[in-house]
């Protein structure tokens, strides 16, 4: 029952991925790839010009642009070839499709640096900064590109395979990118850009390689088995070799993630401030150690008690040993030497001239009360003279003003409401101690104290 269940299920897989019947024979599929070895006449040509539009479109900074140029280049023809040379043991193919495959890579970046030389527009965009930095990925795309490739060469239905494969591989950008970076002198372009190039263009070759070793393709008569050994251990070397680099270059892609992604969840958590919110951060490597800058908005927070309080709280988010770095109010709470504005100081001169500014304006509305309290004196003492005239007949004029007592040699002050006047005749106790109440009354003020003027 058992045996019954594995034969089904193999002959199911067998059924759908079996090649019997589909293939063309070898030298039909060797044909069609000899004819694209070549590079003379017109395939230099709609190289060079392939080369052209890849670079407009990373000037432009346009997809659309740079998948045009890799559907129109041919440099997939030497590449297989190569494959196929070391499959079939045919040395002289092998030979004829580095050759071609150097001069086509060097008159690409030939045009490519000629064009980034005279165009206006030499900003970093991100289809150039995409082609810096291979990983592991770019060889595992490189290798199943190359297997399609050969697979569809070799088939009798084709579709759109090779044409897919040379966008998903990316031959041209890479040289294109080499080229910016020779051309505006910085050769981490020029040396990433180059290294993605080899990267793909190995392992496309390795898996034709790999096809045709598959296909069974027959090698070339009197092939010398020895020198096809050696060929083949250079070629493991070499795919070898290649992907060590990328393995290194992965391994600090993933470890850049996981720090940013920690310490974002870190912000998320942690950062969490009643009147001040979280602006923008920024996760980054200054001399081999991990460091956060943290920018915020809002009510200024003291920035010692902030790191005292979340350093320790750093190491349950993978985050033990970052710097914490906060920037406040326009400057760094922390210095650091990659912020120059936080080495200057510009967070203390700018709350310097916070704390001025709110000085002068408590000064300033201190002052508009002092001259609206002398405008409503200078105003009380006409308003209440009709009234004084028919209850106090007496008073000749009045005056009102409030006034500031100090005693000698005592630091302690107090303000009085004083009513100057002057009187017909003299102003007995109980008269002047009523008109105190009036005045209490009318004027909304105690006590006020009256003094009769001779």
């Amino acid at each position: 029952m058992k045996g019954n269940l594995a034969q089904r299920i193999s002959n199911f897989f067998v059924n759908y991925f079996s090649l019997s019947g589909q293939l063309v024979s070898q030298e039909q599929a060797e044909q069609n790839i000899r004819e694209g070895v070549s590079f003379r006449g017109t395939n230099i040509l709609i190289l060079v010009l392939a080369i052209l539009i890849a670079s407009l479109g990373l000037n432009t900074n346009s997809t659309a642009v740079i998948i045009g140029a890799m559907l129109i280049s041919p440099l997939m023809g030497p590449i297989i070839g190569i494959g196929l040379g070391v499959g079939i043991h045919d040395f002289d193919l092998i030979k004829r499709c580095v050759r071609n495959l150097l001069m086509a890579a060097g008159f690409s970046i030939i045009a490519s640096t000629l064009f980034f030389l005279i165009s206006p527009v030499n900003e970093q965009h991100s289809e150039l900064l995409a082609r810096t930095s291979p990983t592991i990925y770019d060889v595992l795309i490189g290798f199943v590109g190359g297997g399609a490739g050969i697979i569809a060469l070799g088939s009798t239905n084709k579709g759109n395979v090779i044409p897919g494969v040379a966008i998903a591989t990316a031959l041209m950008p890479p040289l294109c990118t080499a080229g910016y970076g020779l051309a505006t002198w910085q050769m981490n372009y020029f040396f990433g850009a180059t290294y993605l190039f080899i990267i793909n263009s190995i392992y496309i070759a390795f898996a034709t390689f790999i096809g045709v070793k598959l296909m069974k393709y027959k090698g070339v008569r009197d092939a010398d088995d020895k020198r096809a050994k050696s060929v083949r251990r250079i070629v493991y070397s070499l795919a070898v070799l290649t992907m060590l680099p990328s393995i290194y270059l992965t391994y600090n892609m993933l470890k850049d993630s996981r720090f940013t992604m920690e310490a974002d969840k870190f912000i998320a958590h942690e950062c969490d401030f009643p009147d001040t919110q979280v602006l923008s951060r920024k996760a980054y490597f200054e001399k081999g150690e991990r460091c956060l800058s943290i920018t915020l908005i809002g009510k200024l927070l003291p920035s010692d008690s902030l790191r005292l309080a979340l350093t320790p709280r750093l190491k349950y988010y993978g985050l033990a040993g970052t710097k914490l770095y906060f920037i406040q109010g326009g400057g760094a709470a922390s210095t650091s030497k990659s912020d120059p504005l936080a080495a200057q100081g510009v967070g203390d001169i700018y709350r310097i001239a916070q704390n001025t500014i709110t000085r002068q304006q408590s000064t300033i509305d201190s002052l508009e009360a002092v001259i609206e309290q002398q405008r409503v004196s200078a105003l009380v003492a006409p308003e209440i003279a009709p009234e004084i005239k028919v209850l106090f007949p007496q008073i000749k004029d009045i005056a009102v003003a409030s006034t500031v007592f100090s005693v000698p040699g005592e630091s302690v002050a107090d303000t009085a409401n004083i009513a100057l006047i002057h009187t017909k005749a003299r102003f007995g106790t109980a008269e002047r101690r009523k008109l105190e109440e009036y005045l209490e009354a009318r004027l909304k003020v105690s006590p006020v104290e009256v003094v009769e003027v001779p």
